[in-house]
Formats: structure tokens, C-alpha cells, sequence
């Protein structure tokens, strides 16, 4: 009697372990190429050992178990083949719920449309951005973009047209500008950049060198659209604002920037206006 339950353990030890396989094969498939997954392509490897190992331990062991102390490896097999698959299972649930938590987060520091972020993280990394200018006394600007006579694209070609451009503006926006600055959705179609240790001077040719991609790019409509155009042209104004001594706290930055802004548009558009000439 005892002789079956001992080869009866490790038998479904061994169905265990092929059941762990599963998680471990799944979890192997949201990972990227890395160190991380070629360590569960060791595991796997380890379990595969595991497997061969215990289907040599019953005829190793044919008929040896007379006492109850003989149970005690098969024992072990048994329940180690359980902390197998409990600590896989666990990995692969605690993959998925990190995933999602981190898609979660992404969503709530995201704006819908455009895919930049919004203007909730936008104030939360500024506020960041101007206590480390002030801790370490580097320079910080902003740059707040409005593309020029927006409503009159929404009003001839409708609002999708628009929704195109405007997302369309985003992404040329981040494509043009350095991976350091921090492009976010201000509001309607004002689209806000944060430049970490850009002193205005800098700032200022960045905003230039935007204001000229923009100037000579062009937005594709779709044809399901069934517009009379095809593809659309726009420009921008651009408000440059530097954060220096002068400036009292995120809420002044901004209101700078927003007077530059409003400074290029009512000259003509098309253009950049600086809210500072400090070279902060």
C-alpha cells in the first residue's frame, strides 16, 4: 500500500510540474527579448530536469518503500512540484496586474486624443521641473504652441479634420523636439512643452526650428472622410516663457508663456514671442 502511494505522489508531482509549463510558457510570451527571459527559459529548463528526474526516481526506487518514513521524498516531491506551480501561477498573475496597472497609469497621464500627456501630469512634472531649477539653479522653459485659425479649420472641414490635425500636431511636435522636453495638452488645441535646462535664448530656437517643421508639413485626410481635400497645411504661434527669479511660481511661468502667446498672435502669427528676455 505504501509502495503506491509513494509512486502515486510523485506521479502526480510529475503532472504538476507539466501543468507548470503553462504559466511559464505564457508569461515567456509577454516578455521582450532579455536577461529576464532567458532566465524562465532557465527555469523552464529546470523543470524539464525536474520532470525526468522524478519519472527516474520510481523505478530507482521500485517496491522500496516499507515504512512511512519512506514517504517522506515522495512527499517532498509532491509538494514541491506544488511550490512550482503556485510560485508560476503567481508570477503570471502578478505580470498581468502589473501590466495593467501600468496601462492604468498611462491612461490617467495621457490625453485620449493626441496621445501626449495632459495637463494633469503636465502641472504635477512642471511643479517637479521648477523645485529642481530652484534647488539647483538650472534653467527651465516653456514653450505654449496654438495652431493658428483652428476654428476655422473645425468650421470648414468639421471636427474630425480638426481632431486630425490637432493629433497629427502632437506627434510632428514630439518628433521634432528632444527627448528630454515634455510635450503635453494644455487645453484645446494649445499644446504645451516643457524644456528642462534650456536657458530662453535656446528655448527660443527650439520654438523657431518648431515653428518652421510645422510651417512646412502637411496633415493627411482621409479619403472615408469624403472631404474636398486631401491633405492640410496649418501654422503655428509659439509663446516662449523662461523661469528665472523674477518669476513667482508655475502659475506665473504659464501666465508668461500664454502673454507671449497671445503677443504672436494678435502680431500676425506665425510666429515665436518670447514672455522673458532673461537668460535664466
Amino acid at each position: 500500500m505504501l509502495h503506491f502511494i509513494a509512486n502515486g505522489l510523485v506521479i502526480v508531482g510529475i503532472g504538476i510540474l507539466i501543468s507548470a509549463l503553462t504559466p511559464v510558457r505564457r508569461l515567456v510570451r509577454l516578455l521582450p527579448r532579455s536577461r529576464l527571459r532567458f532566465s524562465w527559459y532557465v527555469l523552464t529548463a529546470l523543470i524539464i530536469i525536474f520532470i525526468i528526474g522524478y519519472g527516474a526516481y520510481i523505478p530507482a526506487f521500485w517496491g522500496s518503500h516499507e515504512n512511512l518514513s519512506d514517504l517522506v521524498v515522495p512527499a517532498v516531491f509532491f509538494l514541491g512540484a506544488c511550490f512550482v506551480l503556485l510560485v508560476n501561477i503567481l508570477s503570471l498573475e502578478t505580470s498581468g496586474n502589473v501590466r495593467r496597472l501600468i496601462a492604468f497609469e498611462q491612461e490617467s497621464i495621457t490625453d485620449p486624443l493626441t496621445g501626449i500627456y495632459n495637463r494633469r501630469y503636465l502641472e504635477r512634472r512642471l511643479a517637479d521641473e521648477i523645485a529642481r531649477a530652484n534647488r539647483y539653479g538650472m534653467p527651465l522653459s516653456v514653450l505654449l504652441t496654438d495652431i493658428d485659425h483652428f476654428k476655422r479649420v473645425n468650421d470648414i472641414y468639421g471636427h474630425q479634420v480638426g481632431d486630425l490635425v490637432l493629433e497629427g500636431m502632437a506627434q510632428l511636435i514630439v518628433n521634432t523636439l528632444r527627448t528630454t522636453d515634455i510635450v503635453a495638452r494644455y487645453g484645446g488645441e494649445e499644446i504645451m512643452v516643457i524644456a528642462p535646462s534650456t536657458p530662453v535664448k535656446t528655448a527660443i530656437d527650439l520654438a523657431e526650428r518648431l515653428r518652421k517643421v510645422v510651417e512646412n508639413a502637411t496633415f493627411e485626410v482621409p479619403v472615408e472622410l469624403d472631404r474636398d481635400i486631401s491633405a492640410l497645411g496649418v501654422t503655428v504661434s509659439i509663446g516662449v516663457a523662461c523661469f528665472s527669479q523674477q518669476t513667482k511660481d508655475m502659475q506665473d511661468l504659464i501666465q508668461n508663456a500664454d502673454k507671449a502667446l497671445y503677443r504672436a498672435k494678435s502680431e500676425g502669427r506665425n510666429r515665436v514671442v518670447t514672455g522673458s528676455t532673461t537668460d535664466a
